[in-house]
């Protein structure tokens, strides 16, 4: 009996399997997006999704200080050029092509308060499978993610007016070549002051057109992990790339930017003069100035640079994930791991108040 019984079961189970694979190859279960799915379809898919984004986000902790402008800055810019095409922006409408998609990209505000910190960096940086949604494009910089989501977290409360603001470039972007405009402006400024926000994204006012057109294609080769740059390097043409770096080059050199006071800036002179023989940390110097002989078009200037993107720069050095064009493989030698947050604060601080 029971021998019976296991048969019928086998059977069963192998007709089951055939009349699966008879379905699937037959063609008949439709794959367009235009059909949608069932209502049981989506709560199954979306309550699936929802429970493994809150099993998998357990143990992230968010950093301090998401409510940073510069932060929000960042994040708006990214969010203008790489999600509001599938999203929407604030005081518009759903994107119609998207809204074609199945299943169809959420509307962000009401989605948003029900989701922590947490939730919205690992779906940031982790993307969504079935969806569209893809992952962050350098699985290396949490950082960027982070300023994603600092953004993100304003947006139910958000005016239009305000997404206006933290969006769109200045007046000043007219003057500009439309590439610029279109590419740069939004988050470094027509003029290459970087919105007058201290860690919003690198001035680049005064660099130097070697260095810029070499960051850029490093960028649109996957050379330096960035997933604000990479995409939108990898859209430019050598022309439009020497073009953008022409165009900041000519631009009024960089003032000094606001940094630590006192000790910390005589500190910060004292390494980029002299480097810290004793950890074999060479003068930074000798590379970036500043100083009264000409160094290579292919070294960065420093010189009144943002503090907090500079230390930022250090610190992705110091963790091996900055990357960068074949001359950043000499801050490997500088090993700049090698100086504490005390001495990278100091060193960033000098640097934006030398002005440039």
């Amino acid at each position: 009996m029971k021998r019976r019984w296991l048969i019928r079961a086998v059977i069963a189970a192998l007709a089951l399997a055939a009349l699966g694979a008879g379905v699937m190859f037959s063609g008949v279960i439709p794959v367009t997006a235009s059909s949608g799915h069932w209502d049981i379809t989506k709560w199954v898919l979306h309550t699936a999704m929802r429970r493994s984004v809150a099993t998998h986000s357990m143990g992230i902790t968010p950093p301090e200080g998401l409510d940073d402008e510069a932060l929000v800055l960042l994040g708006a810019g990214h969010y203008e050029h790489g999600c509001r095409y599938c999203h929407g922006a604030v005081g518009t409408r759903m994107p119609r092509v998207p809204g074609a998609m199945t299943p169809v990209p959420p509307w962000l505000p009401p989605r948003i308060e029900g989701l922590d910190d947490a939730d919205l960096f690992y779906v940031v940086k982790h993307g969504v499978k079935f969806t569209g949604m893809p992952a962050w494009p350098a699985q290396e910089r949490d950082d960027e993610v982070w300023a994603l989501v600092a953004f993100l977290r304003r947006v139910p409360e958000m005016s239009q007016a305000e997404y206006r603001r933290l969006t769109q470039a200045s007046s000043e972007s007219a003057e500009a070549p439309p590439v610029v405009s279109r590419m740069c402006a939004r988050c470094h400024g027509a003029d290459g002051l970087s919105r007058g926000v201290d860690g919003a994204a690198p001035r680049l006012a005064g660099q130097r057109v070697d260095y810029l057109d070499a960051a850029l294609l490093a960028y649109a080769e996957g050379h330096r992990p960035s997933g604000m740059m990479e995409p939108l390097a990898a859209e430019l043409f050598e022309e439009d790339r020497r073009l953008i770096a022409r165009w900041y080059a000519s631009r009024p050199g960089m003032p000094a930017a606001p940094a630590l006071p006192g000790a910390s800036i005589e500190r910060g002179a004292a390494i980029a003069e002299r480097g810290v023989p004793e950890e074999r940390v060479a003068a930074c110097s000798e590379c970036h100035g500043p100083s009264p002989t000409d160094r290579a078009d292919s070294y960065p200037i420093l010189s009144g640079q943002w503090a907090g993107y500079l230390r930022d720069q250090l610190q992705l050095f110091a963790r091996g994930v900055r990357g960068g064009a074949p001359q950043a493989e000499l801050m490997e030698e500088v090993d700049p791991h090698r100086l504490s947050p005390e001495e990278i604060r100091d060193v960033a601080s000098y640097y934006a108040r030398s002005g440039g």
